[in-house]
């Protein structure tokens, strides 16, 4: 079997996969790019498991594994801007910028002053 073919299909994949994932607004599509980039890793290391016929098949084997990482994953990616999308109504990423709650301003004191004004009083 000639490397060659899989190895320009895996580069194929993999350009395809990051060009989705830099020109890509929906955060759904991004994940799915993402995948299309592990999958170009895993049709390489098959590819080269079966070219230097490795015996214990450690492409194989590292495959599967990443195959397990990329379903965990996408479960995680998937929960995770469902509920972006619950709470924001959107999911663009361009608009998800900030992902931190806002913090509540500190109370006002009677005196007028900051607490780092009041830590260099006592001080």
């Amino acid at each position: 079997m000639h490397l060659v073919y899989p190895a320009v299909l895996s580069a194929l994949l993999f350009c395809t996969g990051l060009y989705g994932v830099l020109a890509r607004r929906n955060a759904i599509l991004v994940l799915m790019a993402v995948e299309l980039m592990l999958n170009s890793v895993n049709l390489n290391l098959v590819a080269f498991d079966v070219w230097l016929r490795d015996t214990l098949h450690a492409g194989q084997a590292l495959t599967l594994f990443t195959i397990a990482v990329a379903a965990a994953e996408i479960g995680i990616g998937l929960a995770i801007v469902l509920l972006v999308y619950r709470n924001r109504g959107t999911a663009d990423i361009d608009r998800l910028r900030d992902l931190r709650e806002d913090a509540p301003e500190p109370a006002d004191s009677t005196d007028g002053r900051t607490p780092e004004k009041t830590a260099e009083a006592a001080a």
